[in-house]
C-alpha cells in the first residue's frame, strides 16, 4: 500500500489530567461539523472507562459509535495494551474507511512501544505524537519546567524512575507539544516554558491550545513521523521499558474506584478535597450527583490540585420527580418504565468515581472521599427536603459537543 493511501494516526499523549480527553471531544466535534470520517481509540486505565463515556456522548460517536474502540483496564503501552491496540485497530479499518484515526492514550501511557508498532504497520501512518502538558503543573511542581531535567538527572544517579522520566520522556518521543491551560498562568512565563521543553526536544514545536480548540484540519497537513530521530533513543531505552512493557500500572500507581448510589454531602466534599487532595492524587474523575443538586448528572474532574464540576445531563429520576417538566403523559410513563428497571435505590442517580494516584496516598483519599456521602440519616432529611449548605460554585459549567 503506498503512503498517500495508508490512513493517518494522530496519537494524543500526555500526563494525566493534562487536557487530552477536552481535545479529543474537540475534535470529533469537528469531524461531525465537517462531515470527515473519524475513527477513535482511547485508552483509560480504570475499568470505569470514563474518557470511553465522555467520548460516547459526542455527537458523531452517537451516531455512530463502530467509530469508537475503548480499551481500558490496562495502559495502552503495555504488552497487553498493545495487543490491544492491533485489534481495536483492525476493527476500525474493518467497519469503515476513515480518513483520519485519533489515539487518546492513558496519562501513564509510555509513547515507545507505539511508535514500535506504527513504525512497522503497513495499513496506518503515524504522522503526529502529541504531548499534551498541564501548564498548571508544570509551573507549581517543576517551576515553569526548569527542574525537569535536574530532577530526571537525581532519578538516574538513584537508579529509579517515577512520573518524572514518563513526563520528560513523552517530551523526547513526541512531535508536537501542546500546552494547556496557559490561561492560569502568567503569559510571560510561557516563553520560558517553551525554552525549558526546547532544551529537552529542540525538533519540538510547542503551542498552547484553550479548551481543547485545535483545528482538525491541521492534521491532515502532517508528515510521516520521523522514526530515524528516536532511533538511538529507542535503543538506549529499550532494555529499561522491556520491563515495564509486562506492567499494567507501572510508575508506582495505583487505582481505585468508587461505586456508590447515595449522593455526596456537598459541605463535606468541599472539606475533604480541601484537607485531602495531595499532588500524588494525579488524577480522579466521573459521575456523581449532590444532595444539593439532585436534578443534575454532574462530571467529577480532577488533575493534581484542580477541580471542576460539570453538568452532563439530568438524571431520568430528576426529571420526573419535577413537576414543571413539560413532558407528555406518555413520555412520563416510558420514563418510569426505564427507572423500574434501575436497582438503585434512587433511580438512575448514582456516582461511579474512579482515583489514580500514588499508591501510598490513593487509599486515604479514596476513603475521605467515601466519608462524604449521605449517611441514612441524612437520606431521610433529604427525602423531606432538608436544605443542605452547599458552598461549590452555584453556575457549573455545562457540557457541550
Amino acid at each position: 500500500m503506498s503512503i498517500s493511501k495508508k490512513v493517518p494516526i494522530v496519537i494524543l499523549n500526555g500526563f494525566l489530567g493534562s487536557g487530552k480527553t477536552t481535545l479529543f471531544r474537540n475534535l470529533l466535534a469537528q469531524a461531525n461539523k465537517k462531515n470527515i470520517r473519524v475513527g477513535a481509540i482511547v485508552n483509560d486505565m480504570s475499568e470505569l472507562d470514563v474518557d470511553g463515556e465522555l467520548l460516547g456522548i459526542t455527537d458523531i460517536v452517537e451516531e455512530d459509535n463502530s467509530i469508537l474502540e475503548s480499551i481500558h483496564s490496562c495502559v495502552l503501552s503495555s504488552k497487553k495494551g498493545i495487543q490491544e491496540l492491533d485489534r481495536s485497530l483492525k476493527r476500525l479499518l474493518s467497519n469503515q474507511r476513515p480518513e483520519l484515526i485519533v489515539i487518546e492514550t492513558s496519562g501513564s501511557g509510555h509513547p515507545m512501544p507505539l511508535v514500535n508498532y506504527f513504525k512497522d504497520n503497513t495499513a496506518v501512518r503515524l504522522t503526529g505524537v502529541f504531548v499534551l502538558v498541564d501548564s498548571l503543573m508544570l509551573a507549581h511542581d517543576y517551576n515553569y519546567g526548569e527542574l525537569l531535567v535536574p530532577k530526571m538527572q537525581n532519578n538516574l544517579a538513584r537508579n529509579s524512575r517515577d512520573t518524572v522520566n514518563l513526563l520528560v520522556e513523552q517530551i523526547l518521543f513526541c512531535s508536537h507539544l501542546l500546552f494547556t491551560k496557559a490561561d492560569r498562568i502568567n503569559k510571560e512565563k510561557l516563553p520560558h516554558m517553551a525554552s525549558f521543553i526546547q532544551s529537552i526536544n529542540p525538533f519540538v514545536s510547542t503551542h498552547s491550545v484553550h479548551f481543547g480548540k485545535l483545528d482538525i484540519d491541521s492534521l491532515f497537513e502532517l508528515q510521516e513521523y520521523d522514526y530515524h530521530r528516536v532511533a538511538q533513543l529507542i535503543e538506549e531505552l529499550q532494555p529499561v521499558l522491556a520491563a515495564e512493557e509486562q506492567h499494567e500500572r507501572p510508575y508506582d500507581l495505583a487505582t481505585r474506584v468508587i461505586k456508590d448510589d447515595r449522593p455526596f454531602h456537598p459541605q463535606r466534599l468541599w472539606e475533604v478535597c480541601h484537607q485531602y487532595l495531595d499532588k500524588r492524587i494525579y488524577r480522579s474523575k466521573g459521575f456523581f450527583w449532590l444532595a444539593s443538586r439532585d436534578k443534575y448528572s454532574l462530571l467529577w474532574n480532577q488533575a493534581a490540585g484542580s477541580i471542576s464540576l460539570e453538568i452532563i445531563g439530568s438524571w431520568q429520576s430528576g426529571i420526573v420527580e419535577d413537576r414543571n417538566h413539560g413532558l407528555t403523559e406518555m413520555e412520563i410513563q416510558l420514563l418510569e418504565e426505564r427507572l423500574s428497571k434501575e436497582s438503585g435505590r434512587f433511580g438512575d442517580r448514582h456516582c461511579d468515581l474512579t482515583v489514580i494516584g500514588d499508591k501510598t496516598q490513593v487509599d486515604p483519599f479514596t476513603n475521605a472521599l467515601r466519608s462524604c456521602f449521605l449517611t441514612e440519616e441524612e437520606i431521610a432529611l433529604w427525602k423531606n427536603g432538608h436544605p443542605f449548605d452547599d458552598p461549590w460554585p452555584k453556575n457549573l459549567v455545562k457540557m457541550v459537543n
